[in-house]
Formats: C-alpha cells, sequence, structure tokens
C-alpha cells in the first residue's frame, strides 16, 4: 500500500499571527504521532491570511488516528473560532 498525501488549506479570519504559532507548535507534536511521515505547515503566497499543511501518512488508519488526537482537539477549541472552512485534499497519484 502506498502512502497518503493530503494537502490542507487553513484560512484564518482573525489573528493570523497566533493561529500560526499554535500550527507550527501542532506540527511539532503531529510529526511525533504513529504513522505521519511527513507533517510541514507553509503560509500561501496566493491567498492571504491562509496555512497550507502538505501531509504524508503511513496509510488512512494513520491519518484518522490524526483527526482525533488529543493536540487537533487542542487546537480547534482553541482556535477554530477563528478559521473559515477548512479544506482537506486526500490526494491520489495521477
Amino acid at each position: 500500500m502506498s502512502d497518503l498525501h493530503v494537502v490542507a488549506t487553513i484560512p484564518v479570519t482573525d489573528g493570523f499571527d497566533e493561529v500560526l504559532e499554535a500550527m507550527r507548535q501542532f506540527a511539532v507534536l503531529t510529526r511525533e504521532e504513529d504513522g505521519c511521515l511527513e507533517y510541514d505547515v507553509y503560509t500561501s503566497n496566493a491567498a492571504p491570511d491562509t496555512i497550507v499543511t502538505v501531509e504524508v501518512w503511513r496509510d488512512q488508519a494513520a491519518l484518522d488516528g490524526h483527526m482525533a488526537s488529543p493536540h487537533m482537539a487542542d487546537v480547534m477549541g482553541r482556535h477554530g473560532a477563528k478559521l473559515g472552512a477548512l479544506a482537506i485534499h486526500p490526494l491520489t497519484p495521477a
């Protein structure tokens, strides 16, 4: 089975710098998760106030575990109201 590649776009509607710092800290915890092969945080040059994550997971179960992790609940609880509509894009090789 091949790795699962994911791109997520996270528009920030309030407090961009605070949310970006939280995402940097979140990335450190995420990289320690079982099944996380890569997790990088970027800012978009094309969409102002948008954070982009580029991720590689061992499989769908690892991604599902990430989505249910305590640090996901924590970051969403503290910053979710400052975000627009998140878009999570699992990718399929072309």
